[in-house]
């Protein structure tokens, strides 16, 4: 949209505001009410641009900024995001090279039985040491490989080296593995899966994979039949970051998950007593339990936190006071330390 002249204080602000208002009306197709969100960005010249072509360059750094902070708004242009998208351009051509230079590597957290303390499991976590930018937050690159659909070879490497490290492990203990919507939707992941296990020897019962509820929002058929087909290997299936959602319960009943994880946020509200997320955790656990799924509580910290979990009547506990997620070798020597003491 061409604004000629834009000299009125707040114009650009009004029209963006109508433009996202207008497109965000809700339509009516096929007998079905559908809604879309709208994002805008915007460039003044000449301050942000004397050419066509810097100023659409420069309103769209700033419309992704305005989708970055969760859409539905308005960003105008600053020269820091222009910064902003060097780095990022920076890191995904070395985000592209990561996996051939080596610098990936596999952390584990451990899960525990609640009533025995046991560990019954470990979460393989992604961690990128960059030999251009050094330790990158996986808060970072993740999210950029999903956009930039590297998610898919990163996350092939991923279980393959999860399901190697498992077979190490003893034949009660399972890996869980994080799969992203970008990954489910490629033909040929459950055949991936078939692969990985083939080629390390560790058996399908022993792989669970952690899954959110953002794959039902886009190819949602194809997500879980591919769900579907690696349950049907024997592996077994988690909702991650259950309640954060909209339509926790809806995807329920479409997909018979095996573990329901509970959200961190739930657990440290319920330890502050907050009412909500008490009856959040108990709802939760009284459903599974009349699904015969199992509950795992995310982010327990402390002994206080671990024990009310445990009272709550979840049956698996995840968090630092248990572990915080550790190289492959320490891993190991827990179940080490385990057979010494049994000796």
């Amino acid at each position: 949209i061409v604004i000629r002249d834009a000299s009125e204080q707040g114009l650009v602000e009004k029209t963006a505001r109508r433009v996202i208002d207008r497109l965000s009306q809700p339509y009516e197709i096929d007998h079905h009410t559908l809604y879309v969100g709208a994002s805008v960005g915007s460039a003044m010249a000449p301050r942000d641009g004397k050419t066509v072509e810097e100023l659409m360059r420069n309103a769209d750094l700033a419309l992704y900024r305005s989708k970055d902070e969760g859409g539905g708004s308005h960003c105008n242009y600053e020269p820091s995001l222009h910064a902003s998208a060097e780095e990022r351009r920076q890191l995904e051509f070395a985000l592209r090279r990561a996996l051939e230079r080596q610098e990936l590597s596999l952390n584990y957290q451990p899960v525990v039985d609640a009533n025995s303390e046991q560990v019954v499991s470990f979460e393989a976590l992604v961690r990128w040491n960059s030999n251009d930018h050094g330790f990158v937050s996986p808060a970072k690159f993740i999210p950029l490989a999903e956009d930039t659909r590297l998610i898919v070879p990163i996350g092939e490497w991923v279980l393959e080296q999860a399901c190697r490290e498992a077979v190490q492990w003893p034949a009660n203990v399972k890996v869980n593995v994080n799969v992203s919507a970008e990954q489910l939707v490629e033909p040929d992941f459950a055949k991936m899966v078939v692969r990985a296990l083939a080629v390390t020897g560790l058996e399908p019962a022993r792989l669970e994979l952690e899954v959110t509820e953002s794959i039902f929002l886009r190819d949602a058929d194809v997500a879980r039949g591919a769900l579907e087909q690696c349950m049907a290997l024997g592996c077994s299936i988690a909702l991650d970051d259950f309640g954060t959602g909209y339509s926790s319960l809806g995807y329920l009943r479409k997909l018979r998950f095996n573990t329901i994880k509970v959200d961190r946020s739930f657990v440290q509200g319920a330890s502050g007593n907050d009412p909500e997320s008490l009856a959040i955790i108990r709802a939760v656990v009284a459903m599974a339990q009349s699904l015969d799924l199992t509950t795992t509580a995310e982010g327990v910290e402390t002994e206080e936190q671990a024990a009310m979990i445990r009272a709550m009547g979840c049956n698996k506990i995840q968090g630092y006071y248990f572990g915080r997620p550790m190289a492959a070798a320490d891993a190991r020597a827990i179940f080490a330390r385990a057979e010494r003491l049994a000796s």
